[in-house]
């Protein structure tokens, strides 16, 4: 049964909440983009037939995919003139059909690459189910899918739609459009235009420095992280969970001291909170309601011996932002120590991989309902029985169907290609080539590119921990809209200072760096921060943009002071600043300072203000009015940050298409597909033409019930989610392993030699290429990286660091 809801309900609120005004605006149809700018389409009103033996108009074309009946005429009922168009699907198992701007030279407009575009029609239709879709054309690649801008209410009566475009991407001379009828119904329409945006105006001058305008600054806070945080949680009201439980602390575990902190970025404070069990090296999410499931977590460390490796708990709690506190959800089926957990798109959390209770790999993928609220029994989650290895990167995909990208920690990447998508109603698994040096992708960062509507991951540096070679500089980027998608190879990392123990020094050759942070940011762009050379050791001190539209590094940003390697992030916060924490190198210590980065966008003037969002409760398909201080070019809903060892699967950066009824007054266009933007707390950015965001307001996707109960008044109905058939010629998929209780993991997973020292240290069971296999090298290695001087030798000496047969280290 098809949901109801109150469609429109920001924009009868702003009614009420912006006068008598912004009323009389609503009565109008939006303004053109510029006063008198031409309509760049021919034959908009399908006047001009086609040519001898073309049952459509001149310049349109029959245009559509799936299994569906439908019929195209052109009818005399119009809105102007003496002809309309008419599509019908009278059946639908999938796909759309659609009336198109013929995608050839002479009919489909020319545009600028950069410039914005205001599309408008009029039409009438009986469905819901109806969508402004645009396609562009590349100078190299040809006509390609570009976006879903739009779902146009129901209407009975002649209504007028408008939506304005993206900035049009590089390599783009023309573009083709038209409204998409995905559901059971009739669509009319009429009288289309395409006009150009006005004008963008002049860049700002520099508000700070030279340095600061052109590569943000970094600060350190005077308020320091209090606890050994692993894992980062971006909260609904702006504050940051940090993690701790033991802090990879043996002794913290010993005498049962499990910590979480909340930090306030605005105040500059920071609270300790009581933490039940050991949540070190958990799985965390945001659920839909803004709380916080974590998963799993800690029952033990490696023995010193070396037989036993690290131990997953089956424990799982949710941590609610307002009371600060942790409740106790049921357990899940197994231990998954270092488990994923991807939000998908009815709110349900999926989670794999990880180490049982007994130090074996977990083969359970594990499903925790938002319905009922708990961890579902073993029997009610379908499973292929794989090992997914330790914090597989797992992307919700906008079909529904999960994207493993390579990025893992520890070990070597899966069997295979080393990247795969994963199909939980088909029960499937499907490699995917392309991925370079998949064995070289631990502690690599992989983030769904701006916006997600585009449907593009990058994947970013990476090494191996139990080899141990300097890591990687690879930058690989897939389009998951390709019918049979496959990494290509993107531009290298750039390269910074490392400082491998002697002090800093330029990296050469492939050097490159794992630990890697990435962060999407308001403008569109994707900072990479941090990361380190060698395994828990050689941090790299580097940062630069990624811009997508250009696939281009902009090389040479400003540069956290503080060292970023092992278990630190980095995350976006609500005012557009960026956070680092945490640091904790092989030799066990770590770095308590918190430090926040300046992009340069903040120093280019004033920042447009969002002076009103009539709704904070937001569904999906709706159309959700804000005013502004001025003009803005884009906004875009960005979820907030769950991160932990360089993964945060559900990082995602969501395009709103606006209507632009005057240079304050803007109706964002919210998409109808819940893959695209899983229920949850949003930040919502409006970002000007020179990149400059404003700061966050929060917004709640996915609507609350007391505006479903509401509907039953209203009426009307949103539009069910529009997906694609994109990635639909996969190569045939993997035979899944037979039921089995888990997979063999070796207990020195964690690429650390048990035979020296504490579990809270980690000598590394492969050196540096560049150091000897000798004794005097290593020492002097372990000195340079300052480990404890004399640590204890566990039984046998395989590295042959206790000469004198002391018992202890060098």
């Amino acid at each position: 049964m098809r949901r109801k809801i109150r469609r429109g309900a920001g924009r009868r609120a702003a009614l009420t909440a912006v006068g008598a005004m912004t009323a009389s605006l609503l009565l109008t149809a939006p303004q053109q983009a510029t006063a008198g700018a031409p309509n760049l389409l021919t034959n908009p009103g399908f006047e001009t037939a086609g040519p001898a033996g073309s049952d459509m108009p001149s310049c349109w074309s029959k245009s559509g995919w799936g299994d569906n009946d439908f019929t195209f005429a052109t009818v005399a009922d119009s809105h102007s003139g003496t002809k309309a168009m008419k599509v019908s699907v009278t059946r639908r198992a999938g796909g759309d059909r659609k009336a198109l701007v013929t995608e050839n030279a002479a009919c489909a407009p020319t545009v600028v690459p950069g410039k914005q575009y205001d599309l408008s029609a009029w039409y009438k239709s009986d469905t819901p189910d109806v969508s402004v879709t645009v396609f562009r054309h590349d100078t190299t690649a040809g006509w390609q899918y570009w976006t879903d801008l739009q779902n146009p209410p129901v209407s009975a009566a002649w209504a007028r739609t408008e939506v304005r475009t993206p900035a049009v991407p590089p390599n783009t001379d023309q573009i083709a459009w038209g409204l998409s009828v995905y559901g059971v119904g009739t669509l009319t329409t009429d009288d289309y235009a395409l006009e150009e945006v006005g004008a963008v105006p002049p860049g700002p001058a520099c508000t700070g420095t030279a340095a600061e305008c052109a590569k943000g600054k970094w600060e350190v806070m005077g308020t320091q992280n209090p606890v050994r945080s692993m894992h980062a949680v971006v909260l609904k009201n702006g504050k940051v969970l940090l993690i701790a439980g033991s802090g990879n602390d043996i002794s913290q575990f010993n005498a049962g001291t499990f910590t979480s902190a909340v930090y306030d970025p605005v105040a500059g404070t920071a609270k300790t909170i009581p933490t039940p069990v050991d949540m070190f090296c958990s799985g965390h999410v945001q659920l839909a309601d803004g709380r916080v499931l974590v998963m799993s977590g800690n029952k033990g460390y490696p023995s010193a011996d070396g037989k036993i490796g690290y131990q997953g708990l089956k424990d799982s709690y949710v941590f609610d932002p307002s009371t600060e506190t942790y409740t106790k959800t049921n357990d899940m089926n197994g231990g998954h120590w270092y488990p994923s957990a991807t939000i998908l798109g009815n709110g349900d959390v999926i989670s794999f991989g990880g180490l049982k209770e007994d130090s074996t790999g977990n083969v359970t993928a594990e499903k925790f309902s938002a319905a009922q609220n708990k961890w579902l029994p073993m029997n009610e989650v379908n499973q292929t029985w794989s090992y997914w290895g330790l914090y597989p990167s797992m992307i919700l995909m906008q079909d529904g169907r999960l994207f493993y990208s390579g990025s893992h920690t520890f070990g070597n990447g899966t069997p295979g290609s080393g990247a795969s998508v994963y199909d939980y109603g088909a029960n499937t698994i499907t490699d995917v080539p392309g991925l370079r040096k998949k064995d070289e992708r631990d502690e690599s960062a992989s983030v769904l590119l701006p916006p997600a509507q585009d449907q593009r991951v990058l994947t970013v540096g990476g090494g191996n921990n139990e080899s141990n070679p300097a890591a990687n500089r690879l930058t690989d980027i897939i389009d998951l809209k390709k019918p049979s998608p496959a990494y290509t190879a993107g531009p290298d990392l750039p390269q910074g200072l490392v400082d491998t123990g002697t002090g800093k020094r330029p990296q050469t050759g492939a050097e490159g760096k794992m630990y890697v942070s990435a962060v999407l940011l308001p403008d569109g762009k994707v900072l990479e921060t941090g990361g380190g050379l060698h395994d828990r050791a050689d941090p790299v001190f580097e940062a630069s943009f990624f811009d997508p539209a250009s696939n281009t590094y902009q090389a040479g940003l400003a540069t956290d002071p503080i060292p970023r390697t092992y278990h630190s992030g980095s995350f976006l916060l609500p005012d557009g600043r960026v956070m680092s924490v945490g640091d904790n190198p092989g030799n066990g210590t770590y770095n308590h300072a918190v430090s926040i980065y300046t992009p340069p966008y903040l120093f280019k003037g004033p920042r447009p203000k969002l002076t009103s969002v009539i709704d904070t409760e937001w569904v999906y398909g709706d159309t959700q009015r804000i005013t502004v201080d001025r003009p803005i070019a884009k906004a875009e809903l960005i979820r907030p940050a769950a991160v932990t060892h360089s993964s945060d699967p559900n990082q995602r950066f969501v395009d709103l298409p606006m209507t632009v009824i005057d240079n304050k007054t803007i109706d964002l266009n919210v998409t109808s597909n819940p893959n695209l933007a899983p229920p949850g707390w949003y930040m919502l950015f409006g970002v000007d033409a020179n990149g400059v965001p404003s700061v966050a307001t929060w917004v709640h996707l996915g609507g609350a019930p007391a505006l479903a109960a509401a509907a039953k008044a209203d009426g009307k109905q949103l539009p069910a989610p529009h997906e694609h058939s994109f990635a639909d010629k996969l190569a045939p998929p993997k035979a899944n392993p037979g039921q089995r209780d888990s997979a063999p993991v070796a207990p020195t997973v964690a690429g650390c030699d048990r035979h020296y020292g504490t579990a809270s240290v980690c000598v590394p069971g492969a050196f540096p290429a560049e150091v000897k296999k000798t004794t005097k090298a290593r020492c002097e290695w372990l000195a340079a990286h300052q480990f404890p001087k004399r640590m204890k030798v566990n039984g046998s000496d395989p590295l042959r660091l206790d000469p004198d047969g002391d018992g202890y280290t060098c």
